[in-house]
């Protein structure tokens, strides 16, 4: 899966064209959580919450660009 992103020890990546709804993968630690894009809402797996969090602050400053 192409990586978008690392900081902080997280990974953000993404297919392009996935299936619905429009998401990405954040890793953490060997934890995975799956992003929606337009809510930022945590579709499927986990992540501790400061990590969510910071993924979330990241996905904020790059929504458009998603």
């Amino acid at each position: 899966m192409p990586e978008l992103s690392r900081f902080y020890g997280i990974v953000i990546k993404m297919y392009f064209a996935d299936h619905s709804p429009p998401h990405f993968h954040a890793e953490y630690s060997g934890q995975e959580a799956v992003i929606g894009i337009d809510t930022l809402a945590t579709i499927a797996g986990g992540l501790p919450q400061r990590a969510l969090n910071l993924v979330r602050e990241w996905a904020s400053l790059h929504q458009g660009e998603l």
